[in-house]
């Protein structure tokens, strides 16, 4: 028998194995130590052991708690501290860059980058959508419908305008801060990683809601969950404020590879004082780099610089 028909066999057996473990495994009560097949539940904190039902669950309350609440808060930090991969630009593919050189377009809820929007303006010299084709509203009227319907479809980042208009007063709409904060808050629920930062400035600063500092992190760190290297950032400040040093740091390194300019300056100066070490620096700013390499174009460059110049001015 050949080597590599050995091997396959010997893999075979492997797998074979590990299925029949996984299928006598037997589940039992961590309370009263009945076995339960399938039927039992998981504790939906930690996941560690299972119940027959709340009964159970709470007569072992006492005993587990302790445990519970370290393996929780380790999974929450797990996925606190998990990174996130960026939206692309729909048009060229090209990892977004920061909110004020992209455009959320209300005609067909896509949020473009500046690049391809004067790229695509300047090819065909029409003043159209650059990813429907559609022309530019003519009416604040004309905009609020084109919003309202992309609400109505569930489009968070259209909530999150939504929310904008009347946080401010704009387009026709009057200004009202509760009802800013409901449409706030429903395209952070929709997955808009900026309205969860939003949502937790409302809480802060007490807009059109009630001020609450709890329900404020907690949004700050739903916002860095979903990819917002501002919140990330933020965090960082808040963790170094309060003396944790090592979270503050998991933050900023986070949020640097995601390509935030400040969080890497104070990466660099953690390695430095010796908070950060050297690998974890070396690889911080490679994948800085390789981020700012994946937000660059010549369009984007060119947009921008336009855009300061005075000389373009962008439609919606």
């Amino acid at each position: 028998m050949t080597a590599s028909v050995c091997n396959i066999v010997y893999n075979q057996i492997q797998h074979n194995l590990v299925e029949n473990m996984e299928s006598t495994t037997i589940d039992i009560c961590a309370a009263c130590g009945k076995e339960g097949g399938h039927n039992l539940k998981a504790c939906t904190a930690c996941f560690m052991v299972k119940y027959c039902n709340r009964d159970c669950q709470i007569s072992h309350r006492k005993q587990h708690k302790k445990e519970c609440k370290k393996r929780a808060a380790e999974i929450y930090d797990e996925k606190l501290f998990k990174e996130v991969e960026p939206d692309e630009c729909p048009i060229c593919m090209l990892s977004l860059p920061s909110a004020d050189e992209t455009t959320f377009k209300s005609c067909c809820g896509k949020r473009i980058c500046h690049g391809c929007i004067y790229a695509i303006e300047m090819s065909d010299g029409k003043d159209l959508c650059a990813f429907c084709r559609t022309p530019p509203i003519v009416s604040e009227e004309e905009e609020i419908q084109r919003v309202n319907k992309l609400v109505d479809k569930g489009n968070a980042e259209a909530y999150f305008l939504l929310a904008g208009y009347y946080t401010r007063g704009y387009q026709g709409l009057q200004q009202n801060d509760r009802k800013a904060f409901e449409l706030m808050r429903k395209a952070g629920e929709l997955g808009c990683a900026q309205a969860c930062a939003n949502v937790a400035i409302f809480y802060r600063q007490g807009i059109g809601v009630a001020i609450d500092e709890e329900k404020a992190m907690h949004y700050s760190r739903l916002a860095a969950m979903a990819g917002n290297i501002y919140a990330r950032y933020n965090l960082g400040c808040l963790e170094g404020q309060a003396g944790n040093t090592d979270r503050a740091f998991k933050h900023y390194i986070i949020a640097a590879r995601a390509g935030h300019d400040k969080s890497l300056n104070v990466v660099k100066e953690g390695f430095i004082r010796g908070f950060v070490t050297k690998d974890e620096y070396a690889n911080t700013l490679r994948a800085y780099q390789k981020r700012q390499d994946e937000m660059n174009s010549d369009e984007r460059d060119k947009a921008a610089l336009l855009r300061r110049t005075g000389e373009w001015h962008l439609t919606t």
